[in-house]
């Protein structure tokens, strides 16, 4: 898988074989074809090996009973890490550049990337509506503007290579910021203005 993931990342989607795959791990097609079906079989397992891999934490993190807010950023922190990830940045090219030929790929990537991720902020959200720390709402929406929030223009600017991926101390003030301006906003209190008198 590792082997694979580096040829694909290298070559794209398109223009990768099983025989390149081969030339650089060893073994048959037949052996590839047996197990993975197709190339496209091969990517999809890449897939879901990544997203079990990195995102599988996000499902049992010790955050139930947690303070929403804790929940909120440790959620966040490992998220944008992932996002940050070489492997996650490196399927997220090839799936971009091959989402409109191969829009299955593209599904796959999402459903089994993406989606896992905001499926496990729903659950965060709901358990926080029914202890009655938010209001009532679409957790589902929610919790992707929420994501969205952390797949902001940095985290782009890393996938087209401009900058490198964020430190560690810049992933805490990140996920730290994004949680605040989603449960407080930006806009300041109306209530707690000073009324003019009081200038």
């Amino acid at each position: 898988m590792t082997a694979a993931a580096e040829v694909f990342f290298e070559q794209g989607y398109a223009a990768t074989s099983i025989d390149s795959i081969i030339e650089r791990t060893g073994g048959s097609k037949r052996n590839i074809y047996k197990e993975f079906g197709s190339k496209a079989g091969l990517f999809i397992a890449l897939v879901s090996d990544t997203a079990d891999e990195v995102l599988d934490a996000l499902s049992d993190d010790g955050s139930r009973g947690r303070d929403l807010t804790e929940q909120l950023v440790g959620y966040a922190r490992q998220l944008t890490t992932v996002y940050m990830s070489a492997r996650l940045v490196g399927l997220l090219r090839v799936v971009m550049a091959e989402a409109i030929r191969f829009p299955d790929l593209a599904a796959a990537f999402y459903e089994r990337g993406p989606g896992r991720a905001a499926a496990r902020l729903v659950e965060i959200l709901e358990e926080a509506k029914e202890r009655g720390e938010i209001a009532q709402g679409d957790c589902q929406m929610a919790a992707d503007q929420f994501c969205g929030m952390l797949r902001d223009n940095v985290h782009l600017q890393v996938v087209l290579g401009l900058r490198p991926a964020l430190t560690t101390a810049e992933i805490e003030a990140s996920a730290t910021a994004a949680v605040r301006i989603f449960l407080d906003g930006i806009r300041v209190d109306a209530s707690a203005r000073p009324e003019p008198n009081d200038q």
